[in-house]
């Protein structure tokens, strides 16, 4: 097992730009994630999280700037992109179960097929999984059956199964009514007190702000601030930034 150098950043981000046609939709955005560390990303609709997001998985293409995992350039020709998404999991806000697998089929299908696991292996990592997130007697269900947030909670295990370098949550609660988003927020607090590196994309800023380490506001494609989540909370230094969470705030 490799030893983690918890001092070098396992994801690192320089000047990534994205744009659609005419429309920029990221403009040399930068970003550093630590070993262990959440990074949360807040910010209002259309302001490039999820382009961000998507680009770190390498789903969206870059126009410009360069991606690193651990050291490797993912961002250059010819990198197996494929490979890539299974060392950089993305979960989105709509679940993407597989309707007509039960929830361990679900969760295998990726361990056996992609990493050649076996089907004991593979079934008794799922198992575990399941079991840890109290869903094991749902293990032969399918996802029609399941209520949102276990639906939720069972996407986000599937990708943690394969052991990625870096989780990525889109707006995973989004989705969900008020009452089941409180059940996938534990789980990514138990995913972050065992180590799991994640950037998530979020409008839960009370869960950012407590469980994150860091935060980025991105406004109309650009990093408008950053910093320690409890300072950047308490103290916002931008305008725009203080008018974000005033707006949000008082909902």
């Amino acid at each position: 097992m490799t030893e983690i150098d918890w001092s070098k950043p396992r994801l690192l981000a320089r000047g990534i730009r994205k744009s659609f046609d005419d429309r920029v939709i990221l403009d040399s955005v930068d970003l550093e994630v630590y070993p262990g560390q959440i990074v949360a990303l807040i910010g209002s609709s259309g302001s490039g999280k999820s382009t961000l997001l998507r680009c770190l998985n390498l789903i969206e293409e870059i126009n410009d700037g360069q991606i690193w995992l651990e050291g490797e350039d993912i961002s250059a020709p010819g990198v197996d992109q494929d490979r890539i998404r299974q060392e950089v999991g993305l979960v989105f806000q709509s679940y993407n179960l597989f309707a007509h697998l039960s929830i361990l089929d679900n969760i295998t299908l990726a361990l056996r097929h992609v990493q050649g696991k076996s089907k004991a292996e593979a079934e008794e990592i799922a198992l575990q999984w399941l079991g840890r997130i109290g869903l094991a007697d749902k293990a032969q269900s399918f996802p029609d059956k399941l209520s949102g947030g276990q639906q939720q909670r069972t996407a986000i295990v599937r990708a943690v199964a394969l052991n990625p370098k870096l989780l990525l949550l889109d707006e995973v609660t989004s989705a969900l009514d008020p009452e089941l988003v409180g059940e996938v927020l534990d789980l990514i607090k138990d995913l972050k007190q065992s180590g799991t590196t994640i950037v998530m994309a979020t409008h839960e800023l009370s869960f950012a702000r407590d469980v994150a380490d860091w935060v980025i506001f991105l406004d109309k494609g650009l990093i408008a601030e950053e910093g320690e989540a409890a300072e950047f909370f308490r103290n916002p230094k931008q305008p725009r930034t203080k008018e974000f969470l005033a707006r949000l705030t008082a909902r």
